[in-house]
């Protein structure tokens, strides 16, 4: 027999919201199973049955925003801590590109509920997203996501002569992090100091980590892209909306 599974689960697994969305459309009555509306949290269906939602959740999902930020050093991404300020006070009308071409205004209601979809160290800098739709936080940071992120790291070697082919080699594959091996990634030298890194995973301070595993020492992070969507020209400190165009 197929075991029932939480409503609010089986709506993320069809794509249809992340499960804190679920949850706030089932109280809303906006949720329908096999046509029968469901408001009750906690509810559970089969697989087989049929999950629909009324318009108002995909209107209301239409309107989050998703907004792509220079962080600069001295930010956390996510909740104030040690006296830092988070990622988000940093968007505002006044910090908004000039340059961004979306055909959208900015109102402090787009800060409520908006989240990073990722971390970016208090040291590093570059492209973070922040975002009110659950289904792109799930995307890019859920635990079968699989899009890659590229990073331009200035390092500084610690040992005698140069970084030895081979330890290069295990930066690429080879590394074991908290006891697990780690993903195969893409590490390349662009000059004398800089490496291209690009990674499908994440872990805290990762790049770091990985990097003094074979004597190497972080001078500069930088974030340039994840997934289809670049940093471009966004200037630090400053902020643009997600292009309909763009795809993570």
């Amino acid at each position: 027999m197929t075991e029932p599974v939480r409503l609010s689960k089986r709506m993320s697994e069809l794509g249809l919201c992340s499960r804190r969305e679920a949850d706030e459309w089932i109280e809303k009555g906006w949720v329908r199973v096999d046509g029968a509306v469901v408001s009750v949290l906690g509810s559970k269906v089969l697989p087989h049955q049929k999950v629909t939602v009324e318009r108002q959740a995909s209107v209301e999902q239409s309107q989050r925003v998703t907004i792509l930020i220079n962080k600069p050093m001295g930010f956390v991404s996510g909740q104030a801590e040690d006296g830092y300020k988070p990622a988000v006070t940093l968007v505002n009308a006044e910090s908004r590109w000039p340059e961004d071409d979306a055909d959208m205004q900015f109102h402090p209601r787009q800060l409520r509920s908006l989240v990073p979809a990722g971390r970016l160290d208090i040291d590093s800098v570059g492209l973070l997203v922040l975002t009110q739709d659950g289904r792109i936080a799930k995307h890019l940071i859920g635990e079968d996501s699989d899009v890659d992120k590229e990073y331009l790291v200035r390092v500084k070697y610690t040992r005698p002569g140069k970084l030895p082919e081979h330890d290069l080699k295990r930066l690429n594959h080879g590394l074991i992090m908290d006891g697990k091996p780690l993903k195969p990634a893409k590490v390349e030298w662009q000059n004398e100091d800089q490496l291209r890194f690009v990674l499908r995973e994440g872990k805290k301070r990762q790049i770091r980590r990985m990097c003094d595993m074979v004597g190497l020492k972080v001078i500069g992070l930088k974030r340039i892209r994840i997934g289809g969507v670049k940093l471009g020209d966004l200037p630090t400190g400053q902020w643009r909306y997600l292009r309909p165009d763009e795809r993570f």
